[in-house]
């Protein structure tokens, strides 16, 4: 099992930043492609962005593009996301996710594990 624990959530206005911390413990990191995803109140959860295990790749949503930025580091265990000019419709609960498959191929039903969630809401 591996455990992902979710922090750095908050409320911001609209055009602020954020930065989302995923600490993960249980099983080694560096095998797993990491990711996050979001799901806003009546939606389904939707893929963010997700990098691979040596972060040589980065894959990210058209609608985040430009503006979210994910990184990692194996030495201490976490995945992060940086959100700048955070826009209402980002507003969500974001997950952090570990996938044992290929980062670019990340999508829910591949995730083996996890986080709890961090609530963002951004106001206009």
């Amino acid at each position: 099992q591996m455990q992902l624990v979710e922090s750095g959530g908050g409320l911001v206005q609209a055009g602020g930043s954020l930065r989302l911390s995923c600490a993960a413990s249980g099983r080694t990191f560096s095998y797993y492609a990491m990711g996050w995803f979001r799901q806003a109140p009546g939606k389904e959860r939707e893929f963010v962005a997700a990098i691979s295990w040596n972060s040589g790749s980065t894959y990210y949503a058209d609608s985040v593009k430009g503006r979210f930025t994910i990184s990692r580091d194996n030495a201490k265990n976490t995945v992060y996301l940086q959100m700048n000019s955070l826009k209402p419709e980002d507003t969500a609960a974001y997950y952090c996710a570990a996938d044992g498959t290929a980062a670019q191929r990340m999508r829910v039903a591949s995730v083996d594990y996890w986080g709890q969630g961090t609530q963002v809401t951004v106001s206009s």
